[in-house]
């Protein structure tokens, strides 16, 4: 049954109440059609505001949902980079969880067409991604200031009006492992991507977190792929900045843990495009209450997609990134009333408009960083994506 939208300060071009909702994991996947509420409180408001508005937005949501008929509510959508912008959730009108291993079955063997391309263009260029990096590491010499995630985006122009489904299907059967989401973002852009890493799982008291840094593009040859990966493993440049990342998320998680279980160094995982550095946390909640959200937008942004300290590398973002992030690398997840859910980090992932798609990438820059190697890291991470569209990364490039 579908019930009337609720536009909550939207201040945006509205979305068709025939949207389409999906998130996938091991853990649980879910489906969604129609809106019966937008979110679109930022969850910081302002420069120095706090977050209890934006949380007591989602809950009273949740509770018109109920109160309405709708028996087991969530809240699906994507929180921006930006804590201080929209934000982009939803209450959908019909949500159902799924097997998601019977989705990647029905869809494998089934898509098959690729779209053209016209043309494609990254902002920055080359040149002055390079140029970005040096700056970056120019600032750890002489500042406080000791990691920085830089980003770029490929704008691609296909010749014809592209199919979020078609490509979105792709994503899924070449990475099926992934964490899959598609959530509406404006009139008819839509997100969608196939993210690696866990920002947050709460079930229950349970809390689980994956945070990844430290990456290193897959090789076709085996023994070179080996080789590869182990040289991550052992690369003391993503070792550190794998640390950064691990302690911050320590120092965030503590005051609600009971326990916390942090291993003393990472593994490996991998993705069919990448090899990263991986710690797999556990921990048990002092309050079973907060919810997964809650605990989400503590941990965003963690020093994977920003950098640190967070101040300072947000300072350094703004002043030579040339672009706007919006949700790129902040959060996509779901959180249900009883306050379970998932929350990733929003990358691997697209915009898709008509026949216009934006893709994005970013890297982690240490003292110890190469411009080289951090521009072709963002190449390779864009070959998820890439692959999705039938795009070779060398066209790319």
């Amino acid at each position: 049954m579908l019930f009337p939208t609720q536009d909550m300060e939207s201040g945006r071009s509205p979305i068709s109440n025939s949207a389409d909702f999906l998130f996938s994991s091991s853990y649980r996947s879910l489906r969604g059609k129609g809106v019966f509420a937008e979110i679109n409180q930022p969850v910081i408001p302002g420069a120095s505001g706090g977050s209890q508005l934006f949380h007591e937005s989602v809950q009273g949501a949740l509770a018109k949902a109920r109160e309405a008929g709708i028996c087991n509510p969530v809240v699906i959508g994507a929180v921006p980079f930006d804590l201080s912008q929209q934000s982009r959730l939803f209450i959908p009108a019909d949500c159902e969880f799924f097997d998601r291993r019977e989705m990647v079955s029905a869809l494998e063997g089934k898509c098959t067409s690729v779209p053209r391309v016209e043309k494609m263009q990254s902002v920055p260029s080359e040149w002055r991604f390079k140029q970005s990096v040096e700056q970056a590491i120019a600032n750890f010499q002489h500042s406080e200031l000791r990691k920085a995630v830089l980003s770029r985006v490929l704008n691609v122009e296909l010749a014809d009006k592209v199919s979020v489904d078609e490509i979105l299907s792709r994503l899924i059967v070449q990475n099926p492992s992934g964490y899959h989401f598609r959530v509406p973002i404006e009139g008819d852009q839509e997100l969608i991507g196939s993210s690696p890493e866990l920002l947050v799982r709460k079930v229950g008291s349970e809390l689980t977190s994956n945070p990844l840094a430290g990456s290193a593009k897959r090789q076709n040859d085996l023994e070179k792929d080996k080789a590869v990966s182990e040289s991550l493993l052992t690369s003391a440049k993503d070792s550190y900045e794998h640390k950064l990342v691990i302690d911050e998320i320590r120092q965030v998680l503590t005051p609600f843990c009971s326990s916390l279980d942090i291993p003393a160094a990472p593994a490996l995982i991998s993705t069919p495009a990448m090899w990263h550095l991986s710690t797999l946390i556990h921990g048990q909640l002092k309050d079973p209450e907060i919810s997964a959200l809650e605990l989400a937008c503590q941990l965003h942004p963690t020093p994977a997609v920003c950098g640190f300290p967070t101040k300072d590398a947000r300072n350094l973002i703004r002043l030579v990134e040339s672009f706007e992030r919006g949700v790129f690398t902040g959060m996509v997840g779901w959180c249900d009333a009883e306050g379970n859910g998932e929350w990733v980090v929003t990358i691997r992932c697209g915009t898709v408009n008509g026949n216009h798609v934006q893709l994005f990438a970013g890297a982690g820059i240490v003292e110890d960083s190469c411009p080289e190697s951090e521009w072709l890291e963002t190449g390779a991470k864009l070959g998820t994506m890439l692959n999705a569209l039938g795009i070779t990364q060398q066209e790319a490039l």
